[in-house]
């Protein structure tokens, strides 16, 4: 795995806050408790929702937090894309027309070796030897001799030095005709290259902060992992490590220091945090001790965990 050099870059497209590359979505999660969702799908089966991969889309209270740390910083790819292919020289363009046809061919001729082996391993599970192709032979010249070819040789000296009182039948000699390589178009998966890596030097304004973001911030400063709670009605699902190793504690809701909340709210929320063995979180931050632009602080929030519990 490569390293990572903070700050790394996460690109802002529509609204939406991405990584693509992913030794920067395993070192945000390794390093920074930031785990994201995945939203890439296959091409040709884009209905599939099952196995997503990259890019990475993160809440805006995950870009927020990296971002105000210092471990992140966003770019506008919209604008990186066009300034970048805008100014880029003929030859720089060459140069990589060349090598993504230098891949289509190495992944091509991999494909054919791959299908060549499978039918000779198919005609020898049935008895029948391969050999090349006439034409291929005469290519090739005699000094070429194959595999498959010594294969054929062996398995007729093997039938000769036979000891049997009949005759065995000779073995069926079957031509594998070899195919012409045609090189596949590759697609790549991200502008990087042929466009440089941007550099932090553009200001984007910071993710908002939603009402939600002093509660995220403060169980993300805990070492806490957050991932979204929409299934479990709440704004985010904590958990105490990595949720590929744990269950959720808590079921999370931030709310503002002054507002009205329903006591129902509270009920139903303790109940569903019991019932699905997760403890119901509510906080907010107090904001007569907290002001924008001065950096909020931790101790600044508060949160209450609420368990349902029959009497």
């Amino acid at each position: 795995m490569a390293p990572v050099a903070e700050p790394f870059p996460i690109s802002h497209i529509t609204g939406r806050y991405l990584l693509f590359d992913v030794d920067a979505i395993s070192y945000a999660r390794r390093a920074h408790n930031i785990c994201g969702v995945l939203i890439g799908t296959i091409p040709n089966l884009s209905q599939q929702n099952v196995f997503l991969g990259v890019p990475l889309e993160l809440m805006p209270e995950e870009a927020r937090v990296l971002v105000e740390q210092g471990h992140a910083y966003l770019v506008d790819e919209v604008e990186a894309h066009r300034t970048g292919f805008m100014e880029m020289s003929r030859e720089d363009r060459l140069a990589y027309l060349q090598s993504m046809d230098k891949q289509g061919m190495e992944q091509a001729e991999r494909t054919k070796k791959k299908s060549e082996d499978r039918a000779v391993r198919a005609l020898k599970s049935k008895g029948l030897v391969p050999v090349l192709h006439e034409s291929a032979q005469s290519e090739a010249g005699e000094s070429a001799t194959t595999t498959e070819t010594l294969d054929a040789c062996t398995t007729i000296a093997d039938v000769k030095n036979d000891t049997s009182l009949f005759d065995a039948p000779p073995p069926t000699l079957v031509a594998v005709q070899e195919k012409i390589v045609v090189p596949h178009y590759i697609t790549p998966t991200a502008s990087y290259p042929p466009l440089p890596i941007s550099q932090p030097g553009t200001t984007l304004p910071l993710p908002p902060a939603v009402v939600s973001y002093p509660l995220f911030r403060y169980l993300h400063g805990k070492g806490y992992f957050s991932m979204p709670g929409l299934r479990f009605g709440c704004h985010y699902s904590v958990y105490p490590g990595d949720p590929l190793r744990f269950h959720s504690h808590f079921l999370a809701t931030g709310l503002g220091w002054d507002d009205e909340f329903d006591l129902l709210d509270i009920v139903g929320g303790g109940r569903l945090g019991t019932g699905v063995k997760k403890a119901y979180l509510i906080g907010g931050e107090d904001a007569n001790k907290g002001k924008e632009g001065d950096g909020v602080k931790a101790e600044h929030v508060r949160a209450f965990s609420i368990e349902w519990a029959g009497l």
